[in-house]
């Protein structure tokens, strides 16, 4: 008769392998419920591609047709002649755009990580209220807080400025609540090892939390992104000269039937930088909603 010593060398030596409880019939159901949600979110994506492809016939016929029949590069051509028209040259639009969104990602992700940091993993007064006002802030739309934003930002003297659109992007509280909570999941005693080897919280917050919160970010990066890549400065920029690609493609699309062919295009644009954005950074995306994160 084993001891109980006896069992626990036994198991260690030869473990019971968990096993899923689902039936081959009910993998077979999920997969196909998951195809076709596939599917569903696949459809617009395939269309905007093909109808930028599309001739003037082919874009108006009823009932529409998912794939092109006769592709032309014609309503490309018609969007740069477009472009090469307007008084302000296309090169503008895209260095606004860059700027716009480069600087609010990039402001967004360093504010987020900085203030996420101490109340992750600092003892410092308040933090738990300070958390519940972000959890709170998530609450409310963007539409909501427009007029207090505008307000704000006319009261620093910053309207039609690149800092009128840049600025509030800092503020997102999605980034500063997923930073937080990815950064809780990292060992305090990992921290408390640095610290005795005498690093500063700046030294411990640049190369030891940042490179282990690497997914969070760059999820983060890719949210914020889109969030500012859409953004048209309405509001904010009444100079033609600092408005970014996004008001230019705006004014294409709204020009008409005789656009169609163009607006098309501009549809294309609008979906594929994001989406290229997402493709490169898509296996940290990956990792960090599977992670289960670091234990102690």
């Amino acid at each position: 008769m084993k001891t109980g010593k006896g069992k626990l060398l036994a198991h260690l030596k030869h473990p019971k392998k968990h096993q899923l409880n689902r039936s081959k019939a009910g993998n077979a159901l999920l997969f196909t419920l998951m195809a076709i949600c596939g599917l569903f979110m696949v459809i617009p994506l395939v269309m905007i591609l093909n109808n930028a492809f599309k001739p003037f016939d082919e874009l108006f016929r009823y009932p529409p047709k998912i794939f092109v029949r006769n592709p032309t590069w014609k309503n490309f051509k018609d969007l740069i002649v477009l472009m090469n028209n307007s008084w302000i040259p296309f090169s503008r639009y895209i260095l606004n755009t860059i700027i716009i969104a480069g600087g609010g990602t990039v402001g967004h992700i360093l504010i987020a990580s900085m203030a996420a940091y101490p109340l992750a993993k600092l003892d410092i007064p308040g933090k738990k209220f300070l958390f519940s006002t972000v959890v709170l802030a998530l609450m409310f739309n963007g539409t909501v807080t427009s007029i207090p934003n505008y307000m704000i930002i006319s009261y620093l003297g910053l309207n039609n400025t690149y800092w009128a659109v840049i600025l509030p992007a800092f503020a997102s509280s999605l980034g500063l609540y997923l930073m937080k909570q990815f950064m809780e999941q990292i060992p305090d005693s990992l921290l408390e090892s640095a610290r005795l080897d005498g690093a500063g919280e700046m030294t411990i917050f640049l190369r030891i939390v940042m490179p282990n919160v690497k997914p969070a970010w760059l999820t983060l990066a890719i949210f914020q992104f889109q969030t500012m890549w859409g953004n048209t400065g309405s509001g904010f920029l009444r100079s033609e000269q600092l408005k970014p690609l996004q008001y230019a493609l705006y004014q294409v699309a709204s020009g008409g039937v005789a656009r169609q062919g163009a607006a098309a295009v501009v549809q294309l644009i609008i979906a594929a930088i994001p989406i290229t954005f997402f493709l490169i950074c898509q296996s940290q995306v990956i990792e960090t909603m599977t992670t289960s994160g670091i234990k102690e």
